[in-house]
């Protein structure tokens, strides 16, 4: 048997048994949520799957969780999963943005309202979920390019230093490709960038949010461009894994290259205070709390609005964080 086979062997048995045993049944009390996380790829990832067990747990909801490691495949035999085992909500961070009918209209058939969480879907029927609770991702990459607008400005006249002729140049570490976050975080960005022909996004590329993606990039990157002005990077991990590269190099990161990050997880935040990284556009992983008053709603059958986006910060160079808690992640 080939090594492969057997993993996944081993990998499933574990689940059918699991599942087995939770089975609801006429008997069974309390609400019942199956919900699919895309993995454990960064600090942010990890401090969100223990949100989500931390807040079932104390709402007493009876959570069947599962790792889909980076695979929508994964993910999608876990949903049919639940729906075969009668779950009352189901729940899960879609890796990408599409390639979700299917297996959403086997939910609605099975009458089992389905929550998107953290990241979007793009879907020809958007019935076919009752809501999303995430991160506002397209603002975050609009907050990242007024926090560059801010830094190219002069305080006292108001006008931005940036010209055509010489224009800042700006690396982009983005997302796994097809995914919301690296869709809509590079969308915002250019958005505002678009009216100021002085900021030039001179080489795009995905590190998957994987630090040590992020580490090989910007070592490939460092050998090609002499000159970058701005890395904007659309996730902590790929972030320190370009502090590292740099670093290595005998680059000053935040003063020889200016750095924009999104997450805000506690490493980029250290980073932030040494002067290692100057934005930090905050993506909250706190959601298990209002995932499971969600999901509570609608195993009351209770209607749930269709959008709704947790609160997150900007941190820049400039604040005050002597006073900021400790983030736990």
């Amino acid at each position: 048997m080939k090594h492969g086979h057997f993993f996944l062997i081993f990998l499933v048995i574990p689940c059918i048994l699991f599942f087995s045993c939770i089975k609801k049944t006429p008997e069974t009390k309390g609400i019942i949520l199956g919900f699919s996380q895309i993995g454990a790829e960064s600090a942010w990832r990890n401090r969100n799957t223990r949100s989500i067990h931390e807040a079932a747990a104390a709402a007493g909801i009876k959570l069947l969780f599962f790792n889909a490691e980076q695979k929508q495949e994964n993910q999608i035999k876990a949903i049919r999963s639940f729906i075969a085992y009668q779950v009352d909500v189901i729940a899960f961070v879609p890796i990408v943005s599409y390639g979700w009918e299917n297996v959403l209209e086997e939910a609605r058939d099975a009458n089992i309202p389905v929550l998107i969480c953290d990241r979007e879907i793009d879907i020809y029927n958007e019935r076919l979920y009752a809501g999303y609770l995430g991160t506002n991702m397209l603002k975050q990459g609009q907050s990242s390019a007024e926090y560059l607008l801010k830094k190219y400005t002069d305080p006292e006249t108001g006008e931005i230093l940036v010209d055509a002729d010489n224009p800042v140049r700006i690396i982009e570490l983005s997302g796994t490709v097809g995914s919301s976050p690296e869709t809509l975080r590079a969308q915002g960005f250019r958005e505002v960038l678009s009216e100021y022909p002085g900021f030039e996004i001179i080489y795009s590329e995905s590190g998957d949010f994987l630090r040590s993606k992020g580490y090989e990039l910007m070592c490939h990157i460092l050998e090609e461009f002499q000159d970058i002005d701005v890395i904007y990077s659309h996730n902590d991990s790929m972030t320190l894994g370009a502090i590292d590269a740099m670093k290595e190099r005998g680059i000053n990161p935040g003063r020889d290259i200016i750095i924009i990050s999104i997450d805000a997880e506690q490493a980029a935040i250290d980073a932030l205070i040494r002067g290692e990284i100057n934005c930090l556009v905050e993506c909250n992983p706190n959601q298990g709390p209002e995932i499971m008053r969600l999901v509570d709603s609608l195993a009351n059958k209770d209607n749930i609005p269709r959008i709704i986006y947790m609160v997150e910060e900007v941190f820049t160079e400039w604040d005050d964080l002597s006073t900021l808690p400790t983030r736990g992640y």
